[in-house]
């Protein structure tokens, strides 16, 4: 069963077993304006909760990414390589930043759920 979190440095997460995909809400796209470059730590770098995992830059301004929770990224998509802008197109679908085995799932509990980030957004 796939779960998706929100948090509230706005990245979303959607996890799947012990795998969470991770990038940033519809709402951190629209403020940061089209995207110019993303830059994902390599794939089996360990990150503890509020670590960098990423960097996201646009012409407003750079912006880094979070660890969401402890886990090693898995993966990043190779998909932004090529067009950054994909991220401000499809912020929370084709727009995902980086996959990580999750270590402490734990860390879920508290996060907000699409309603939860609705009205913190408010």
């Amino acid at each position: 069963m796939t779960k998706t979190y929100y948090t509230e440095e706005h990245e979303w997460l959607r996890v799947e077993g012990d795998v969470a995909t991770v990038g940033i809400t519809r709402h951190a796209a629209e403020e940061l304006g089209e995207l110019v470059f993303v830059e994902v730590r390599e794939a089996g770098t360990p990150v503890s909760k509020g670590d960098s995992a990423a960097v996201v830059e646009s012409v407003k301004a750079a912006s880094d990414v979070y660890a969401p929770a402890d886990g090693e990224l898995t993966d990043n998509n190779p998909e932004l390589d090529g067009d950054p802008s994909l991220v401000t197109k499809d912020p929370e679908g084709e727009g995902w930043l980086f996959r990580m085995k999750l270590t402490n799932p734990s860390q879920m509990d508290g996060m907000m759920d699409a309603e939860a980030y609705k009205t913190f957004l408010a």
